[in-house]
């Protein structure tokens, strides 16, 4: 239920990652219900069709409340029409209150769920005392398989606390659907989605995250060494990791005109760098702050 095509702005456009791909891939893999969820943007939805059996309309939303909040927050929803999602558009980026759009979620039978309770955006001080609250108004709340197992822990201590369902995601931006699922009965989106709500479901993952993370990090240089360096100069490309962005930024600088990523030599240090543990430790390693942070919170 938390899964990026290249309509987002920080996925690379590559066919593993078009929304006709992933479909397919999805389908063939066994999932019952698929869905998109973009950051706010539904334009795959545009491409494929808002009215197919196989598809359930999606969308990660970003808003940022800064009077009852005070950070960006994501959250998905789903299931809604092109009308209503103008609807959330218009709530999320003109109106800016969280709640307003919990109400219209709420009221129009919506599905949503609270993403990566623990995730902050690169730049932004966090309100961590503000996450516990926003947790009592979401149905699910999000296990994210790409994040650091103890933010996770915490998201599963809140979610037990006030009683609510819980759904483990990819968030993959690489075309990594379904490596991790949630199973739960339900013959409809909306069935399957309510009985995790209630929490009669099992969180599938096979592997420990940080193996998720470091093949997330691996799949997205493989995709960014077949870009094009013209397409790479024009893209509005980000991945959210500040650092990891500027160091792209700068061997993308510094490419050879004949070459369609990097130069072989670069190409394949960034491989074995990738392939390695050390992106991931670094990773762990800058969070372990905001961890102590949380925690003091969560046992408060």
């Amino acid at each position: 239920m938390h899964v990026h095509t290249c309509c987002s702005h920080d996925v690379p456009p590559a066919r593993k990652t078009h929304p006709a791909h992933l479909l397919e891939k999805a389908k063939s893999m066994g999932l019952d219900f698929v869905t998109f969820t973009d950051h706010d943007t539904v334009k795959a939805y545009d491409m494929l069709g808002w009215n197919r059996k196989d598809l359930t309309p999606g969308v990660e939303i970003s808003i940022k409340d800064i009077e009852n909040v005070g950070h960006t927050v994501h959250m998905n929803t789903f299931a809604f029409d092109r009308e209503q999602y103008q609807d959330i558009e218009l709530l999320a980026k003109k109106e800016k209150n969280i709640y307003s759009l919990i109400d219209y979620l709420k009221s129009n039978d919506l599905p949503y769920t609270y993403n990566h309770p623990f995730w902050f955006k690169f730049g932004e001080k966090p309100n961590i005392f503000a996450v516990p609250e926003l947790v009592r108004h979401f149905p699910v709340i999000e296990y994210n398989a790409q994040d650091l197992r103890e933010k996770n822990f915490f998201s599963m201590v809140l979610a037990q606390r006030y009683n609510k369902g819980m759904a483990i995601n990819t968030d993959s931006h690489t075309g990594g659907i379904g490596k991790v699922y949630t199973v739960a009965k339900g013959d409809t989106f909306q069935e399957y989605f309510a009985n995790i709500s209630k929490g009669r479901s099992y969180m599938v993952m096979e592997e420990p995250g940080w193996k998720h993370f470091a093949g997330e990090i691996g799949s997205l240089i493989e995709l960014l060494f077949s870009i094009d360096k013209g397409i790479w100069e024009e893209m509005d490309f980000s991945t959210g990791i500040g650092v990891f962005d500027r160091v792209m930024s700068a061997l993308a600088s510094d490419m050879p005109d004949n070459s369609t990523m990097f130069s072989k030599v670069t190409a394949g240090l960034a491989r074995q760098v990738s392939g390695s543990r050390l992106p991931v430790f670094l990773h762990m390693l800058s969070k372990r702050s905001q961890v102590t942070m949380i925690k003091r919170m969560v046992n408060a």
